[in-house]
């Protein structure tokens, strides 16, 4: 199977997980949503979100073992990737101690003192928190068993857990509409307990699976440690940067205005999660193979998997966020019922931050492949680090709680062009050529594409029937405007090829 056939099967497979995943945990966040009540709901995004405060350090990391473990998969030194593996299972237990030594400390000081609570859930929260403590460790554990994965490609294998694990959310959601006992705490104990299962089932995968390179050694290999930890070290600055951007600001949203209003922040990044799932699988999937093509010194095949990474990412994107965006209010009314202030200017600004930010992940995954991501940390993190001293300022001056989105959106698309010049410091890669074959026909789509479905819902009220068109324009106009505009005479081939043999014609 050659590589682009490779990219493709694993895409199909993602997607197939993608769309399951997104009506299970859309109907599973709705149900959770009625059987907690706004309240519960809002504080345990915030107590979950800020255990990822303490858990950020394992973010760095676990991007540095799948470029370790897929890197010298395509040198196909085993004995290197056996140490790698090994490696990284020492420190992710470091890494884990860590987190429950400061959670322990710092994070119950600040529930108790920070966070803004109901008196009566103070209670709660203390317990739930101590649960959502060993539901991050066991994530953090997991961590170098996902990358395994990832790193061989097996997207089948990530696809079927990725299942469970909604399939298990949602038997949550149903379990907790009938305990008798307090729903967070239960809600939280379930939580655990499928996260449990989940990663004994990553461990004995793996361990079946990849047998000849999952060691752990009892001796540390302290030159790799320094080495992965080292590389880490400057991601540690971006995952610093993202922590604060989004569970730092969330906190200040919790203690500025209320869980009620986490709850709304809540709902947005879950309506968020459900459509970026439908382009990361694309990034998923081609993400092993920059690094890859890196390995090897095809630097040509690189620049095209990065382009393409980055434009289809974008492209997939559009089908389904620019009808959520236009119809926020109806699918909101039609999941939800009943749904806090401020959900659907989230929503909305939460949707275009991401269709901005897109192009980051495969650019990032490239830098990272290299090897040399200092300069790129330092400057790409210490704008996003920015955002939540202003956020501070702009809430200490009580403008509304949109106004930390607003500010990301803003440095986002400044790092778009900052991006530029890294592309071509780093990886050789013309500005202009990115330009034009990225950022100019992503954004020469999208202008062409929202206006027509934007104009016909002015005209028609809102329905089920006006969503349903709105859909079904997008997607035609979409589909065409994307072929015509937006793929290179290389890419209509590849498709139209793909579509050939899938339909057994022969050209």
């Amino acid at each position: 199977m050659n590589y682009n056939k490779r990219i493709v099967k694993n895409t199909l497979m993602l997607y197939f997980r993608m769309l399951l995943i997104m009506f299970v945990s859309l109907y599973t966040s709705r149900v959770t949503l009625k059987a907690l009540g706004i309240i519960d709901y809002g504080l345990y995004n915030v107590l979950a979100g800020s255990i990822v405060i303490f858990s950020f350090i394992n973010n760095s990391l676990a991007t540095a073992t799948t470029r370790f473990i897929t890197f010298h998969l395509d040198k196909k030194n085993i004995d290197n990737i056996k140490n790698v593996f090994s490696t990284s299972i020492h420190i992710h237990l470091f890494i884990s101690l860590i987190v429950l030594v400061l959670s322990e400390f710092i994070g119950i000081w600040g529930i108790n003192n920070i966070l803004n609570i109901p008196t009566n859930r103070i209670f709660a929260c203390n317990i739930v928190f101590q649960i959502v403590i060993f539901s991050a460790i066991t994530n953090i554990l997991q961590s170098p068993f996902g990358a395994l994965i990832i790193s061989n490609e097996q997207m089948n294998i990530y696809a079927y857990i990725g299942i469970i694990d909604a399939i298990s959310k949602f038997a949550i959601a149903l379990l907790i509409t009938i305990t008798p006992y307090d729903k967070l705490i239960s809600f939280s104990i379930l939580q655990f307990v499928a996260t449990s299962g989940i990663f004994f089932f990553h461990y004995y995968y793996c361990k079946q699976t990849y047998h000849s390179i999952f060691y752990i050694s009892r001796e540390i290999n302290y030159k790799l440690t320094r080495e992965m930890l080292n590389f880490s070290g400057w991601n540690l600055l971006g995952s610093t940067a993202i922590m604060l951007k989004n569970q730092g600001v969330n906190i200040l949203i919790n203690i500025f205005f209320g869980p009620a209003i986490n709850a709304a922040n809540g709902i947005a990044y879950q309506v968020n999660s459900a459509v970026f799932q439908f382009s990361n699988n694309f990034t998923t999937a081609i993400n092993p193979q920059i690094i890859k093509s890196y390995a090897t010194n095809d630097k040509g095949r690189m620049q095209n998997l990065i382009i393409r990474g980055c434009k289809f990412s974008f492209f997939l994107l559009t089908f389904l966020s620019i009808p959520v965006i236009l119809e926020t209010k109806y699918l909101l009314t039609l999941w939800l019922g009943e749904f806090p202030t401020y959900t659907i200017i989230f929503t909305r600004i939460v949707l275009f931050l991401t269709l901005v930010e897109c192009f980051n992940y495969s650019i990032s995954c490239a830098i990272q492949a290299t090897g040399k991501i200092r300069i790129y940390q330092i400057t790409i993190s210490g704008i996003n680090l920015l955002i939540f001293p202003l956020s501070y300022i702009l809430y200490k001056l009580e403008a509304p709680p949109q106004s930390a989105l607003i500010i990301s959106l803003s440095i986002s698309i400044c790092l778009l062009f900052i991006r530029l010049y890294f592309l071509k410091k780093q990886l050789g890669i013309s500005p202009l050529i990115f330009l034009k074959e990225v950022y100019y026909k992503s954004f020469l789509i999208l202008a062409i594409c929202l206006p027509i479905p934007f104009c016909i819902s002015l005209y028609l009220d809102e329905s089920f029937i006006r969503l349903l068109t709105t859909i079904v324009i997008v997607l035609i106009v979409n589909t065409i405007t994307i072929y015509k505009i937006g793929l290179s005479i290389d890419e209509k081939r590849f498709i139209v090829n793909n579509i050939k043999n899938k339909l057994y014609i022969k050209k």
